[in-house]
């Protein structure tokens, strides 16, 4: 598999593409004026404690106050000891107070109308290690696989853990030496002690440590992967990354370029073009079928549809073979939208459990290659697969997009016929409340035309039953919901 990174950089925002076998996989947009507080580390104050929800708000300095649960105060210890004894579970009570300082992480950003969500339980990630300050042992990441190798990491670990914090081995670190490791310690540690001073110095709620800019988290959390090419399409983030990567991702500089081209660098792999096609609710298939996204507040929905594929052999083959080619679609379209929290499919009905089980083991498949956590619970009896992948940031289309003006994110609106016999209550409403000589309408265009023609018959009996005469105005500004009545 080929990979490659396209960094369109501009004053206002920043975007990072992830191409695969010459296909967009992943995009990251961060803009200026609203940066992610993922990994941002802030001295907050405990405002507001809900025993009822096990939960507490903690203002950091934002605009809505952040949310810290219960679970997300414990450390790593607490949790290993909740594992065997799940009754020594502390309330939410007993582990902060209101008016309380608290040194607190973002784990989650904003999304929609809450707050951001925190946990006590800080990370400090760096090139091939993890700070977890007062956790004092080490961990492996689970991909290095290698008995032996997760053994001499450790070893190598080991040393510079204490009762101050312990560190967790990225997978990066496969194969690196001993002394890399050590000046990563040393430079978390090192870091770690800033922040500690900062909060001395700290007088009220703030930001003690910003993560990085996108450009180099990039580069940070994709080290280790096979990445053939990083190209940056701006001179001052080529030179920023060229420091960056001497210091800290030295097996970078090979691959990282700078794009000095004509072409905009987005139209290399159509990218503009794929990011405008995520933002549709219908995805074709190759095959001619089709998969249907809708993203809500509670969950997101999948929908496979055959649509004009007929297939070869018969149907129970054409349903396997759309369910089977919907699969890596769905998977390619959960990271290119960045779509989290419960995800349910509707694959088309399969009498075969041999068909469903292998239905299921091309989804799990597609989605092994998807660097957020997700899990798959199999289908259930109505049909559905349910599953869930981790939510860290916004979707794309929350970040692309706002709600519609019109239909307040509906996704509907109401049609001419309705709002023609809405505006006719509303005179019937009007004149039994006041007095008036006559009324004036003031509605859109297609409903103005619509009073004038299809619903004249019925403004005409409308007239004759308030003995009032109404007259219909065209307001070129209303949207189709949209109208006034006045009284004259």
């Amino acid at each position: 598999m080929s990979a490659e990174i396209l960094m369109n950089v501009t004053p206002t925002e920043t975007r990072v593409a992830l191409i695969e076998n010459g296909i967009l996989q992943e995009i990251h947009i961060e803009r200026q004026a609203k940066r992610g507080l993922v990994g941002n580390i802030f001295l907050g104050k405990v405002s507001r404690v809900l025993p009822g929800m096990q939960a507490a708000f903690i203002d950091i300095g934002l605009d809505k106050a952040a949310f810290l649960h219960a679970s997300d105060i414990i450390t790593h210890i607490d949790q290993e000891e909740l594992a065997s004894r799940p009754e020594q579970a502390k309330d939410i009570a007993q582990l902060v107070r209101p008016g309380q300082l608290l040194v607190v992480q973002v784990v989650k950003d904003p999304l929609g109308t809450k707050g951001a969500r925190l946990t006590t339980d800080i990370t400090i990630p760096s090139r091939y290690m993890v700070l977890m300050p007062r956790s004092p042992h080490v961990g492996i990441s689970q991909r290095i696989e290698d008995e032996a190798e997760r053994e001499r990491l450790k070893r190598a670990a080991l040393p510079y853990c204490d009762e101050d914090g312990g560190f967790i081995v990225r997978t990066a670190a496969e194969g690196a030496a001993d002394q890399a490791l050590s000046q990563d310690a040393a430079f978390l540690r090192r870091l770690w002690d800033t922040i500690q001073k900062r909060k001395k110095n700290l007088r009220k709620v703030g930001l003690l440590y910003e993560d990085l800019n996108l450009a180099c988290r990039i580069l940070r959390d994709f080290v280790g992967e096979p990445i053939e090419r990083i190209r940056v399409d701006s001179r001052v983030t080529f030179e920023q990354l060229c420091e960056f990567v001497d210091e800290f991702i030295p097996e970078l500089k090979d691959v990282l370029e700078y794009y000095p081209g004509d072409r905009p660098i987005f139209d290399l792999f159509d990218v503009e073009n794929e990011v405008q096609r995520a933002l549709e609710r219908k995805v074709e298939l190759k095959s001619g079928g089709s998969i249907i996204i809708d993203q809500t507040e509670a969950m997101t929905t999948i929908d496979i549809n055959t649509g004009a594929f007929v297939g070869h052999r018969n149907l129970e083959e054409t349903i396997f073979n759309t369910n089977i080619e919907a699969t890596q679609a769905i998977a390619r379209q959960l990271r290119l939208r960045n779509l989290g929290g419960i995800i349910i499919i509707d694959f088309i009905d399969m009498q075969s459990s041999d068909h469903r089980r292998r239905v299921l083991h091309s989804l799990e498949q597609a989605l092994s290659k998807d660097r957020a956590k997700n899990s798959i619970n199999g289908f259930t009896t109505l049909g559905l697969v349910e599953m869930t992948r981790k939510r860290t940031r916004e979707s794309l289309e929350h970040v692309l997009c706002s709600e519609c003006p019109v239909c307040n994110g509906r996704g509907s609106m109401k049609t001419v016929e309705t709002v023609c016999y809405e505006i006719m209550r509303e005179i019937v409403r009007v004149n039994r409340a006041y007095a008036a000589a006559r009324f004036v309408v003031y509605a859109s265009a297609a409903v103005a035309e619509a009073l004038f023609n299809e619903e004249s018959h019925a403004l005409a009996e409308l007239e004759v039953f308030i003995g009032k005469q109404v007259k219909v105005m065209t307001e070129p500004l209303y949207h189709q919901e949209q109208f006034d009545v006045v009284m004259m």
